[in-house]
């Protein structure tokens, strides 16, 4: 069966699309001309060329193809408020649209459990936890989804997965670049004295929870996947210790961070530069992100690989890449 990829040149399309043709899918990406998509025709798959937000393009692009997996996304904590609308919602609805024409057969939805906003203090988050989303990703990450719901009430056979914080290969923003890079190029700041839970998920971990919800997901559900939260401060005591180094960080208090954030933000407006540390990011290090995926555990199968070797398998990949320098001693 052929099988489309949105979002193929991407941290999560790097690692699924040679999952999936390792499993012996054939796989069909949708990547833009300017994208570095030759790793994807040298590993087999099809190359289609254009855009999510471009209909013609994504309706050639789905034509032929059984199965949708749609991973093009807008992820940044700061850019233009069209650009994330244009992605995450105009080019859901261009996805959506040529799926149903196409007559799909399965269609999976990558969202995020970011939808929710930001989370209740003690509160564990479930898929009927309420969304209140606060910044531009999160209020047009939770529209597609919205989008997706409204073509499964049409007929599309859709599943919604919600990932967590993504880290793994391939990866050098969000979580990879504050809990593995700068920390290991020596910007050792932490806030709350490390004490807030963060939500990850290993990317090929996800890659095999899409594989099952290509024949196991109940259509029109929802379905969180994340790896079992955990302290930031224990987060940086295993990736310090995998790379033979200290884990000590400077505690900063949470006010002072918010201000450098929000005037660095500001700057940004003017510039049109992301800043290092944008306000948004406030929503995901300031608050304990409880996360519950027992819903993909029971359904999915979903296992997370435990995290010490998911971060050591991070680090590989970054020794190998030269982007951190290996330690003498592992």
């Amino acid at each position: 069966m052929r099988l489309l990829v949105t979002g193929a040149t991407g941290f999560l399309g790097r690692n699924l699309c040679p999952y999936l043709i390792d499993r012996g899918y054939c796989v069909r990406a949708l990547v833009r001309p300017s994208s570095d998509w030759r790793f994807l025709a040298e590993r087999g798959a099809e190359i289609m060329f254009g855009d999510v937000r471009d209909l013609a393009s994504v309706q050639m692009a789905v034509a032929g193809c059984e199965m949708v997996i749609h991973a093009a996304a807008y992820f940044r904590f700061w850019g233009p408020r069209d650009h994330y609308w244009q992605v995450n919602v105009e080019g859901t609805r261009n996805v959506i649209h040529a799926a149903e024409r196409a007559g799909i057969q399965r269609f999976v939805h990558i969202s995020t459990v970011a939808v929710i906003g930001r989370p209740r203090s003690d509160a564990t988050i479930d898929e009927t936890y309420s969304c209140q989303p606060v910044d531009d990703y999160q209020r047009t990450k939770l529209e597609g989804e919205r989008i997706v719901q409204q073509a499964v009430h049409r007929g599309l056979p859709a599943v919604i997965l919600r990932p967590g914080a993504f880290y793994g290969p391939w990866g050098r923003y969000a979580f990879n670049r504050l809990f593995f890079e700068d920390f290991l190029k020596g910007l050792r700041l932490q806030v709350h004295g490390g004490q807030r839970y963060t939500f990850p998920i290993f990317v090929p971990d996800l890659c095999r929870v899409i594989e099952a919800a290509l024949s196991l997901g109940r259509v029109g559900e929802i379905y969180n996947v994340a790896d079992r939260s955990r302290r930031h401060a224990e987060i940086y005591e295993i990736v310090a210790r995998i790379a033979g180094t200290s884990a000590w960080r400077i505690n900063v208090p949470a006010l002072p961070m918010l201000v450098l954030a929000w005037a660095w933000t500001r700057l940004a407006d003017l510039t049109g530069r992301e800043p290092y540390y944008p306000l948004a990011l406030a929503s995901y290090v300031f608050y304990d992100w409880k996360i519950s995926s027992e819903k993909a555990e029971r359904e999915l199968g979903f296992r997370p690989t435990p995290f010490e070797e998911g971060a050591r398998q991070t680090l590989e990949w970054y020794w190998a890449q030269g982007i951190l320098p290996r330690p003498r001693k592992l």
